[in-house]
């Protein structure tokens, strides 16, 4: 496939992005191509660990290719954004579970679903240009692909300031939250690879002192309130306005909705809890949210002014996150 470059290396499973010229948007044959190549090495004797990377100083990959997934919706066929969610969230769970070390080289753009692919990673590797983010509730999705899970396991209120404002982190806030480990810089990565393909010795990947984490010293205390308007209400009481132009900005109902799942992933045993819970809805999302409208104003029309129009209220989150029955997410190890 020209998008991505799957391959044996001596003792290394190699998964590389090579659509730099789309930010390695990760499509849905791309999320089967990666889910079928893990099935292939977890019983391979050969390969002793696995190596995900991109091409491309931009972006390791800057969210989904949700493109396909919008005409569909916007047609009325809801079924191409589920089944698309459906396999990267099996994918990711893989990547979360997968008994071997993986390793995950992230520079530039980590957004979306290149959080789904390198921040489940059993070592995920940063640099100075890294900038990571789970932006949906920009374009009235949740943090999805067990982005609740990494957000939940953060520090204090990291995870709900993150979600809400769809923030940024440098190598040194994403180490802090927990969506890296190691900081080195890029240009050690190669010849780290190259140990790594040889021996398939995971213990080599080392990195040098953690860098700044200005997200350690922010007082994030107003992200502790029970509803997105209390938070609200605490920013305009403090007058930041920093944190506060987002939260005015984002769809009010993937705000909600995000601070719950954010809340509840606090109490899910494994990324796979999560991962159902925020099917629930993306399953809806093209029918139900404010996902086309969010689509539309950001990357298809990119007028950046979205009428943010679905219904935010309690209620309606809690529909939109109630069980789907048959259709809820399934594992494939477990069917």
């Amino acid at each position: 496939m020209a998008d991505i470059n799957i391959r044996k290396d001596r003792l290394a499973g190699r998964i590389t992005f090579t659509r730099p010229q789309a930010l390695n948007a990760l499509s849905h044959a791309m999320a089967l191509a990666i889910d079928e190549a893990l099935e292939g090495w977890r019983d391979d004797p050969k390969v002793r660990l696995v190596i995900i990377d991109a091409e491309g100083d931009r972006a390791f990959c800057a969210g989904g290719d949700i493109a396909a997934v919008y005409r569909a919706g916007l047609s009325g066929d809801h079924q191409v954004g589920r089944d698309f969610f459906r396999d990267e969230y099996r994918m990711n769970a893989k990547i979360a579970d997968f008994p071997k070390p993986i390793v995950a080289f992230m520079q530039g753009f980590v957004m979306g679903g290149g959080v789904g692919v390198g921040g489940h990673a059993s070592s995920r590797v940063v640099c100075e240009s890294t900038q990571i983010a789970m932006p949906e509730a920009g374009i009235g999705l949740i943090p999805d692909v067990g982005g609740s899970w990494l957000l939940g396991h953060a520090p204090g209120r990291v995870g709900e300031y993150l979600g809400l404002t769809s923030g940024r982190m440098g190598p040194g806030d994403a180490i802090f939250a927990g969506f890296a480990d190691t900081y080195l810089p890029e240009a050690e990565w190669p010849a780290l690879i190259e140990l790594l393909a040889e021996t398939g010795d995971i213990s080599l990947v080392k990195g040098g002192p953690r860098p700044d984490a200005p997200l350690e010293r922010m007082d994030l205390a107003a992200f502790g309130g029970r509803t997105v308007a209390e938070i609200i209400a605490s920013l305009e009481a403090a007058g930041d306005e920093r944190a506060l132009k987002p939260l005015l900005r984002n769809s009010p109902l993937s705000m909600a909705a995000t601070l719950a799942l954010v809340r509840a992933a606090r109490g899910d045993r494994s990324v796979r809890d999560s991962l159902a819970r925020e099917y629930r809805f993306t399953f809806r999302a093209t029918a139900e949210s404010d996902f086309l409208e969010g689509v539309r104003a950001q990357i298809i029309d990119k007028d950046r002014e979205p009428k943010w129009a679905a219904d935010p209220s309690d209620g309606h989150v809690r529909a939109l996150l109630e069980p789907l029955g048959d259709d809820d997410l399934k594992w494939e190890d477990a069917e």
